[in-house]
């Protein structure tokens, strides 16, 4: 039965307005945690497939780079923008909006990468017309996420919202993790089959959502007051978009610099490391879902707790890779940044939905939502810069962003009322 409880307009400012916590159905919840599985698995299906494609074609691996950069700019852009929208629209019809939009750039990636390794296209024109395709994810696959979290954030009261929120996260890192072993088993049928497979997946995930995702209007039409546009220097929500920009950027040079850190630090064969990395790569995969399937429910931690206890272990991870010279300390560390990941990314989603009102949960989560584009975005530029000057260099950086993060988490006011 629906609870009644008040909360502040505009988050903690005071002024009270009455909301409606219905929860998230078993039916809702399983809805949304396939449609951000199918997109993790998207995710490192690109990772894993692009780099073979991107050779057979004669493409640099600056060029590949670019693919990735210009989708996660675009994503970050227009993130808030779909978040929003989920405001006025409603949760559903946006969801949807992202993952049709992401099933639809799938399906025309790998037919522009099918066309060009039969000759039928020639390498400019293939390579923008990847650039292309990957944009249509970038803008419209981005919606998804966003109206999720608010999805959730609506139907949920303060006490639940971190393990709902956390649990929703583990999707998009459970369809990550598992996405190499799909891709493996479906390559035997070519090399372009698992784009089709995946634009499938997520086409089907579309019409699941379309015809069984219970309508929030319910929940929505109690809310009242006028909509705002938040600002990302809106002091609610800056010091958490901080801490989440500093830890998109970490996360993203660890996982970009890994290989090239095995075999120029560690001393390792081409094809040693890709073995191994890959190995290390799972368990900080493992680590992550473990922290927000299992722990964040069981110990029921706060916003506050998970961001200062991942920056920490963030901390812990990146001293590792400064000073480690074997592979069990790299291993050791990809593991911890594991669950650093874990703890931060839905501690910070979840700490800036509570320090905000009901009618600007979605502009909120389309904020959140920019710090790992961002950090995609930022990583080649950055830490490829770095790690070209010395290849310790990103870890250093990465560990001075951690010491920010544990300093707003410590004595940001706003952060610490989120608890």
């Amino acid at each position: 039965m629906a609870s009644v409880q008040r909360e502040n307009a505009n988050g903690l400012d005071g002024q009270v307005t009455a909301q409606v916590a219905t929860g998230v159905s078993r039916r809702a919840f399983l809805l949304l945690f396939t449609g951000l599985l199918s997109i993790g698995m998207g995710q490192s299906l690109m990772f894993a497939i692009l780099p073979p494609v991107a050779r057979n074609l004669g493409l640099s691996e600056v060029q590949v780079g670019m693919i990735f950069a210009i989708s996660g700019l675009l994503w970050a852009l227009s993130s808030p923008f779909w978040g929003r929208l989920s405001d006025r629209w409603g949760r559903r019809p946006v969801i949807l909006v992202g993952l049709l939009g992401y099933a639809v750039s799938m399906a025309m990636f790998g037919f522009v990468v099918q066309i060009s390794l039969t000759g039928w296209l020639a390498l400019t024109p293939a390579y923008l017309l990847m650039i292309a395709t990957r944009a249509v994810f970038g803008y419209l696959g981005a919606a998804t996420m966003p109206a999720a979290n608010a999805y959730v954030a609506d139907r949920t009261e303060a006490t639940e919202r971190v393990a709902q929120l956390a649990t929703q996260s583990a999707g998009f890192g459970l369809g990550f993790t598992i996405g190499p072993g799909v891709v493996s088993l479906l390559l035997v049928f070519g090399l372009v089959t698992p784009f089709y497979v995946i634009a499938g997946l997520a086409f089907l995930c579309a019409l699941l959502t379309g015809l069984l995702l219970p309508e929030e209007q319910a929940a929505r039409q109690r809310v009242t007051g006028p909509q705002r546009r938040i600002s990302p220097f809106d002091g609610r929500v800056l010091p958490f978009l901080l801490v989440g920009i500093a830890l998109g950027v970490g996360q993203a040079t660890a996982m970009q610099t890994a290989g090239f850190y095995a075999i120029d630090v560690l001393g390792m064969s081409i094809e040693r490391s890709a073995r191994l990395v890959g190995i290390a790569l799972m368990g900080a995969a493992a680590a992550g879902l473990f922290v927000q399937l299992v722990l964040v429910r069981l110990l029921r931690l706060l916003p506050r707790a998970m961001m200062g206890a991942g920056s920490l272990c963030g901390l812990a991870g990146f001293i590792l890779l400064v000073f480690g010279t074997s592979y069990p300390v790299f291993l050791a560390a990809m593991i911890i940044l594991g669950f650093c990941f874990g703890l931060v990314r839905p501690g910070v989603t979840a700490g800036a939905s509570l320090c905000v009102s009901k009618q600007e949960q979605g502009a909120v989560a389309g904020l959140m939502n920019t710090t790992g584009a961002l950090g995609t975005v930022l990583a080649p530029v950055v830490g490829m810069s770095l790690y070209q000057l010395m290849p310790r260099a990103p870890y250093v950086l990465d560990f001075l962003l951690m010491l920010v993060a544990i300093a707003l988490v410590a004595w940001h006011p706003m952060i610490r009322k989120a608890s």
